[in-house]
């Protein structure tokens, strides 16, 4: 790595420990298409006094986030610095999310390279929780940010997963490949990009969502267009079609790949 990256992370999970909130009840108190909500219903949480301070301060970290998407920055910086204060030394899991959530939040700025100091840092941590799935997270996200680095992040990733089998650790092997995918596409490599849709097709269809089985189909296809396989891709948009009549990115590749077809006039 270069300067602009601290230390290399160690080998990523030392020994896995209980999660301070199973992932699975963070996973329900989502919404990523309304961020104002998960505003709510994290910042509900994280002054429940009927949970632990631990509890509380990982929902606080979540609530950091949905503010962050919202643009609201400024909220979300206090409330990770009040988590960071009452994080002590060996609270590494605190202390990752909150290196996480801090990465995710610059990351989504001006310079986005000015996130990897901090995600590493997240990386570190994560290992230290023994928590595949935070690694995993702060590892995706370099992989996406550290540009000229995007493959040595990705491949980190894809070591960790080797050797799990939680399906929400499993799960980031779509984001990896996927992400990949896509720097190797804008790279010219377009042969080597479909292999990873490909795979990220596959882990989708084992372990994702319906969201994610749509996008990575949805990536094959518009990889086959680059290659000139102009058929197939359009018969696989026309399958996502059907099953969402409504996506404008659908639309626009049928589209793109119907423009040129010969009309009876011609």
């Amino acid at each position: 790595m270069d300067d602009q990256t601290v230390d290399a992370p160690p080998a990523p999970v030392t020994a896995r420990r209980r999660a301070l909130v199973d992932q699975a009840v963070l996973d329900r108190m989502w919404d990523f298409a309304d961020p104002a909500s998960a505003v709510e219903r994290f910042r509900a949480a994280s002054l429940d006094e009927r949970a632990s301070s631990e509890v509380r301060a990982v929902m606080a970290t979540q609530l950091a986030r949905a503010l962050g998407m919202l643009g609201e920055l400024d909220d979300a910086g206090r409330v990770l610095d009040a988590v960071e204060r009452e994080a002590g030394e060996s609270d590494a899991e605190l202390r990752a999310r909150v290196a996480i959530e801090r990465g995710r939040i610059v990351a989504a700025g001006a310079e986005p390279t000015t996130a990897v100091p901090g995600l590493t840092l997240g990386v570190r941590e994560a290992a230290r929780a023994g928590s595949a799935f935070l690694v995993l997270d702060a590892l995706h996200l370099l992989a996406l940010h550290d540009a000229g680095h995007e493959e040595e992040w990705a491949a980190e990733g894809l070591d960790v997963l080797d050797g799990q089998r939680d399906p929400r650790v499993l799960r980031w092997g779509i984001a990896l490949h996927h992400n990949l995918g896509w720097t190797k596409h804008d790279q010219g490599r377009a042969t080597g990009a479909l292999m990873e849709f490909e795979r990220a097709v596959k882990i989708a269809d084992r372990h994702g969502s319906a969201e994610q089985r749509q996008v990575t189909r949805w990536s094959v296809a518009r990889c086959l267009r680059t290659l000139g396989r102009t058929d197939e891709a359009l018969a696989l948009q026309r399958e996502l079609a059907v099953l969402r009549p409504d996506d404008p990115y659908v639309r626009a590749e049928i589209e793109a790949l119907t423009a040129a077809e010969p009309t009876i006039e011609a």
